[in-house]
This record gives C-alpha cells, sequence and structure tokens, in this order.
C-alpha cells in the first residue's frame, strides 16, 4: 500500500456524461478533487442531452483545471503523469477531455494514460480504504451502468461477471421520477422521497426467478419494474385517486436495492470474496448503502463505501486509477488513442 503523502502526482481527466471532473492525486492520497456539473442544463429535457454536455466540458475544463492546480498547490509541470477517461461514455464528451489530456501531456512532455471510467470507480475506492484485498467483488450501479466486477487487480484484470440486460439502475430511478412528478435527476430526489412503507407495494424483482438464474444469475434488468410504476401510478390516476408518492418512491427503491445488494452477496459468495466495493452514482443512495450493510454483516462480508462525493463521477478517480497504474510500472497511451463510447471494463488501460 502507497503511503500516505506518497507515490505519483497524477493528474485525472473526467468528462464520459455531464461532469467535467479534475482530480489531483500522489499515491493514494486526494489533493484536490473539483467537478464542474452541467446537470442544470439537461434539466428542461429530462436527461442528459449529449451536444449540450460536450459543450460544457469545453466551457468548464480549463476553470476546474485551475480550481484543482490551486486546491492541491501544485504546478502543473510537477506532475509525473495525465490520465483521463478513454471510455466508456458520450462520445463527444469523451473526445473533449481526452483531447484537453492530450494537449496538455504534449505541451508538458509527461506521459498520458488513457484509462476506463469503470476502472475509475473501483480504483476510487483506494483513496479511502487503501489497497484492495485479492480478489475483490465491485458493485457499480450509475445512470448508465450497473454491473458486478470481480477485480483480480484494479491496474490490470478486472472481469464482468453481471451487467444490466436493458436500463441501468440510475436509468429506471430517471424515469420513475418523471412518473411521479418529481425533478431530475431521479436519484437524490427518489430517495428523499422515499419516506413512506418499503412494504405497501410489492413491484417486481427483475431476473431473479429461479429460471432467470441458469442464464442471468448475476444480471440485472429494471425495465420491467419501471413499467409496472408507471401502470400502477396510471391506474390510481384514471381511477381518480392520490398518488402515495412517498409510499410508491420507498416500495420502488426497495425492489431495486432488494435485488442489486441480493445478487451482490451471491456474487461474494460464488467468487469467494470477503470484500465488497461499490461505486456510481447509485451507490450513495441511503437505502441501498443500509441494505447492503446489513446484508453483508450477516455473511461476514465487509463492504467499501466510498464517501457519497467519490460515487458520482470525478477526476479523482481516474487519477486514482492513473496513479495504481504508474505505480505498477504500466506503459504510458499513445497520443494517438481515440475515445471509445463502449469500451469493455476488461480493457483498464488503452
Amino acid at each position: 500500500m502507497t503511503e500516505a503523502g506518497s507515490g505519483p502526482l497524477i493528474l485525472g481527466i473526467e468528462s464520459s456524461c455531464d461532469e467535467t471532473g479534475i482530480g489531483i492525486v500522489r499515491g493514494h492520497t486526494l489533493l484536490a478533487n473539483e467537478v464542474a456539473s452541467s446537470v442544470e442544463e439537461h434539466i428542461r429535457f429530462g436527461g442528459v442531452v449529449p451536444e449540450v454536455a460536450s459543450r460544457a466540458h469545453l466551457e468548464a475544463l480549463v476553470p476546474t483545471l485551475e480550481r484543482a492546480c490551486a486546491g492541491a498547490d501544485i504546478d502543473l509541470a510537477e506532475l509525473d503523469g495525465i490520465a483521463v477517461t478513454a471510455g466508456p461514455g458520450l462520445m463527444g464528451a469523451l473526445v473533449v477531455g481526452l483531447a484537453g489530456a492530450k494537449a496538455l501531456a504534449y505541451a508538458l512532455d509527461k506521459p498520458l494514460y488513457g484509462v476506463n471510467h469503470l476502472a475509475g470507480h473501483v480504483a476510487v475506492d483506494l483513496l479511502d480504504h487503501g489497497s484492495l484485498p485479492d480478489p475483490c467483488v465491485a458493485l457499480l450501479v450509475s445512470g448508465g451502468h450497473t454491473s458486478l466486477l470481480l477485480v483480480e487487480d484494479v491496474a490490470t484484470k478486472i472481469t464482468e461477471i453481471g451487467s444490466t440486460i436493458d436500463d441501468a439502475a440510475g436509468e429506471a430511478y430517471d424515469k420513475v421520477a418523471r412518473v411521479l412528478g418529481l425533478p431530475y435527476p431521479g436519484g437524490p430526489h427518489i430517495d428523499r422521497a422515499a419516506t413512506g412503507d418499503r412494504r405497501f407495494i410489492r413491484f417486481p424483482r427483475g431476473l431473479t426467478a429461479p429460471k432467470d438464474l441458469v442464464r442471468h444469475r448475476f444480471d440485472f434488468s429494471f425495465s420491467g419494474l419501471k413499467t409496472a410504476v408507471a401502470r400502477w401510478v396510471e391506474a390510481r390516476e384514471r381511477d381518480g385517486e392520490p398518488v402515495p408518492v412517498a409510499d410508491v418512491a420507498a416500495s420502488f427503491q426497495e425492489a431495486v436495492c432488494d435485488v442489486l445488494s441480493a445478487k451482490a452477496m451471491d456474487a461474494c459468495q460464488a467468487y469467494g470474496s470477503q470484500d465488497l466495493l461499490i461505486g456510481g452514482g447509485v451507490a450513495a443512495n441511503s437505502r441501498l448503502r443500509a441494505l447492503l450493510a446489513e446484508r453483508a454483516a450477516a455473511l461476514g462480508i465487509r463492504l467499501r463505501t466510498p464517501r457519497p462525493i467519490l460515487c458520482t463521477d470525478n477526476g479523482a478517480m481516474i487519477a486514482a486509477l492513473g496513479s495504481e497504474i504508474v505505480s505498477r510500472g504500466g506503459r504510458p497511451s499513445s497520443l494517438d488513442i481515440g475515445a471509445h463510447s463502449s469500451l469493455p471494463v476488461s480493457t483498464v488501460l488503452l
């Protein structure tokens, strides 16, 4: 494990969706984590508009970089390397961050590391808890991804053992929030609204029937759940009855968190891991954290939960991954690398 304050000094740039993130780490020590979000520009559309996100990254990249350098009290010339998200994500948004990182690497004559966004969500845990055990299971839950990963080496070997076959969990939150008349993004608003009875409605748990476990034991599906909530609300409104938002939100959230936590526990047991790491924006959800903690404790599994601010997309996670790669002697990327919108998590470094 890298001692606090030691290790390579790495700048991380994240621009895969609607957050422009710049992070600076030294080893496993976080020096700066600045994020400029364009979420307010997407609210009226009810979701992220790629062209709007790309333009926002262009406008935010330099000011966010300046704030990070000032906060870390470092000069760019001191860097040992620059890490940047090369995928997966929105193509236009990725290109902006990648172009900025290439320009810096070229101008400063520093090595460039084009890394995987999902692997970054795993690596950010290093900043809170130090080196990862071998092996470790990671549950990544966000607006675009819901995955179970077997992490054998965060810098070189990550295997996807399960993923969503339709809507990601965060996407389902956004769509259900719209049905309930709650603002975008749906995750935090549903979490706050879910003060009712979690057992009020038994919404479906996707891919948990015995027949589903044959092919989709560690996979997820939230499309049917989203549809079930919409039909329940439509029927209530058609009958002229008020919709109990607190109860519906709590029941929906319980269905999501029940499936996520149950499959995560199953994966830990199946792969012999005594440690579960969570990451992604939905990993900040209060009910998911509580249910995971309860079930992990019952099975003797150690739960690693990064600070909520490090769960959402940020530059610190990319810097942390870059630092780990540099510490292991990983090769730098070529300045010719391109963005890959569907980069598999097994490709940690381009």
